[in-house]
């Protein structure tokens, strides 16, 4: 059975070949391996510790075959973007020209170099491994983080954002890099994506442009894939959907991907919550939900099917409570995956 847990230092050989096999580039995961030793201790230091209030802290989580031991994906949190410098993405703003005379007033999109989602919290580094089938791994890979937030609310802010990945061609080329950042970079969009950590890099407010773009002075391929996820990203944009995210006034400042925010107040994981009773049972027929083990310094998750009844049981078949590591008597967090059926069937999130 699968499951989501905490990364480990154990895990770090599995966790390298990731880091090397993942495209687009993890920033979550270096390819360094004493660097990815140092990520994976940090992570392990910030679930140990107390936190009142988000910081430096980075949390990486796994998912594992309980069956095989095997590590099939990972993906993380930031509890504060650019911690240490400022995280930069693009504001769609709306620039007003007027004139009297002419009796003109002109409303025009522009994008506005911003930093306004410093702090915030963010998931970032989601990969799984392309030879897993369905989309059942994707989904609890994901929501699993929401599920940590959710029991964990102190850890993080207010509200969390994600970003997708733009929209490339079959080369890898973005056309809204070929038309904004080339011009200033004079690089391949793939060396600064690798160079720039994450958005959090001095040399963009370095060499990017500090006055507005106007939207409509850009050629047209440039236009069309403001804000617009790639194909490789619809099933991450489906499941950010499911939980309750919405596409924002910001997009990526490299490829203009979307960039998802949602307040942890209104996501799925807060509001569908249901803190249920673990009892034993044998394969269990209803709606699959995320269930999360609620036991104090240790985070569990795993998809498992339960009945709509309300009587605050979880009948759990013993695959499931050796997952979670739970038994009989022990309290879960629950909450259906589904709210409605997704439209897309491939991709994954940066």
């Amino acid at each position: 059975m699968l499951f989501v847990r905490p990364g480990r230092l154990a895990d770090l050989d599995a966790l390298q070949q990731m880091a090397r096999t993942a495209q687009p580039v993890l920033h979550s995961l270096p390819h360094d391996r004493r660097a990815l030793e140092a990520r994976v201790a940090l992570s392990e230091d910030s679930f140990r510790a107390e936190v009142d209030f988000p910081g430096e802290e980075f949390y990486l989580f796994v998912l594992e075959d309980s069956e095989t031991g095997k590590l099939h994906g990972t993906s993380s949190i930031v509890a504060a973007a650019g911690y240490s410098e400022p995280f930069y993405v693009f504001r769609n703003d709306a620039l007003i020209h007027a004139s009297r005379e002419l009796h003109v007033n002109r409303k025009i999109h522009a994008l506005t170099m911003s930093h306004e989602l410093t702090g915030k919290s963010r998931l970032a580094g989601f990969y799984i491994d392309p030879a897993m089938r369905g989309d059942a791994a994707a989904h609890l890979m994901s929501r699993a983080r929401m599920m940590y937030i959710a029991a964990n609310r102190k850890r993080f802010t207010s509200e969390v954002f994600s970003l997708l990945l733009g929209v490339t061609d079959d080369t890898g080329v973005s056309p809204f890099w070929e038309a904004v950042g080339r011009k200033f970079f004079g690089r391949n969009f793939a060396d600064i994506e690798v160079q720039s950590g994450g958005r959090s890099s001095t040399f963009i407010a370095e060499v990017m442009p500090s006055y507005p773009i106007y939207v409509p002075l850009l050629p047209e391929a440039a236009q069309r894939v403001l804000g617009e996820p790639d194909e490789k990203a619809l099933l991450a944009y489906d499941i950010h959907m499911e939980e309750g995210f919405e596409t924002d006034r910001y997009v990526d400042i490299f490829d203009a991907g979307p960039v998802l925010t949602a307040q942890i107040e209104r996501s799925a994981c807060v509001k569908r919550n249901e803190t249920r009773t673990v009892r034993e049972a044998s394969a269990q027929q209803g709606a699959t939900y995320l269930i999360a083990s609620n036991k104090p310094g240790e985070f569990r998750c795993v998809l498992a099917d339960l009945p709509a009844q309300t009587d605050g049981g979880a009948p759990l078949p013993a695959a499931a409570r050796h997952a979670l590591d739970v038994q009989d008597g022990d309290t879960v967090r629950c909450v259906p995956l589904h709210q409605q059926e997704p439209t897309h069937t491939t991709g994954e999130a940066q």
